[in-house]
């Protein structure tokens, strides 16, 4: 069998595995995809925040600036201008690609990770390349960005693929005379136990997609979307019917956000460590900053930058997933009258606070607020039943 040595071995030829890539500086690494090219089935639906996407410096002509946000429940409808905080919808298969030209490593597509076992000075991989068999591959590290299967991990006991996820099916087809600067967010029966989304994109298509948290509800997001089609609710949205449609499916974890992501000399990052926002799920921009910053730290090559990367990550997202997680398990008990009422609240909400909320961005003066909103609720509920 053959037999590859390297520094570094990643797994998964996503956004968070080809940022590390993109990092590291005098390592020898391979990166193993699963899938038989880069950025090809698409699997999420590229909803993202400008200032992030600049601040990150991925390219003007890889999104869809979206000035405008339109949120739906069951028979209500909120326009939330966010000229101030505009979104972005990125082109997935086009950024995974200008993220994979700006890898270090050597990229096997149409490969499987199998199995890896501890050996001396470092860890045996046992991989599988479509057409080409099994060989191995022999690092002194691995980064597992495998996603929501936590593959490495797994393999390794170490960890287990998460018991509760969101799974979504989009349906990505053209468009023409419908407005391009919006995106629209919908809650109620159509999505319960989730969302769903209509996103424009900048080649002049629309990605209109449904997603459910498993095991909360076990209806399947095709049967929802089938639903949705049958309905008149893109009609109520300014919609157009798909037609000529790509479909595109995935799935990321929903659950708390855990604080290890160094085990010695395996590291997990992106979908693997729970880094996807809970509020909506969206983590493109989150997974190329922390493999970024994983990068970096491999190439210091001491497990000293490695335990700062993960007090730094967790100092960033900890407490902030922490709040996100609890109004997604709020939320996905929510009922069409919850839903209605939710759009009440939002309709009070200044632009900025709302986005943030949807951002999973909670300042300190938000949870002052929205606590003290809360306690003066319940204490003016005591004093009328007084």
């Amino acid at each position: 069998m053959r037999v590859l040595e390297t520094e570094v071995l990643i797994v998964g030829g996503g956004p968070a595995g080809l940022s590390v890539s993109s990092e590291l500086r005098g390592v020898s690494s391979i990166l193993v995809h699963q899938d038989r090219e880069i950025g090809k089935p698409v699997r999420t639906s590229g909803g993202s925040w400008l200032a992030d996407v600049q601040r990150l410096g991925i390219p003007e002509d890889l999104y869809q600036r979206v000035n405008r946000m339109d949120v739906f429940s069951d028979t209500r409808d909120l326009q939330v201008d966010i000229t101030d905080a505009p979104a972005v919808v990125l082109d997935i298969t086009r950024l995974y690609l200008w993220l994979a030209s700006n890898a270090t490593s050597k990229i096997f597509c149409a490969t499987k990770f199998l199995r890896t076992e501890k050996v001396e000075g470092g860890y045996l991989s046992t991989l599988r390349t479509a057409g080409q068999g099994e060989w191995q591959v022999k690092s002194r590290q691995i980064v597992d960005a495998s996603g929501w299967h936590c593959i490495v991990l797994e393999s390794l006991g170490l960890n287990t693929k998460p018991a509760r996820d969101a799974v979504g099916i989009e349906y990505e087809y053209p468009v023409e005379g419908i407005d391009m600067d919006r995106a629209i967010l919908f809650f109620g029966s159509f999505a319960l136990a989730g969302y769903g989304w209509a996103f424009p994109t900048n080649y002049g298509t629309l990605r209109l997609g449904v997603g459910v948290i498993r095991p909360v509800s076990d209806a399947s997001p095709k049967d929802m979307m089938n639903k949705l089609l049958a309905s008149g609710e893109l009609q109520r949205m300014g919609l157009p019917h798909p037609k000529g449609e790509h479909v595109n499916a995935g799935t990321i974890p929903s659950v708390a956000y855990e604080k290890q992501l160094v085990y010695g000399d395996v590291i997990r990052v992106g979908d693997s460590a729970n880094m996807a926002t809970p509020t909506l799920g969206e983590g493109l921009r989150i997974c190329i900053e922390q493999g970024r910053f994983l990068g970096g730290a491999l190439s210091q090559k001491t497990p000293e930058a490695l335990r700062k990367w993960e007090r730094e990550a967790n100092g960033k997202l900890g407490l902030n997933y922490k709040i996100g997680f609890w109004v997604n398990q709020a939320a996905a008990q929510y009922t069409t009258q919850n839903w209605e009422r939710s759009l009440d609240r939002m309709a009070k909400l200044p632009g900025p606070e709302l986005m943030a909320y949807f951002r999973n961005d909670f300042s300190t003066g938000m949870i002052i607020r929205r606590v003290s909103l809360l306690v003066w609720r319940k204490l003016k509920d005591k004093l009328f039943k007084a």
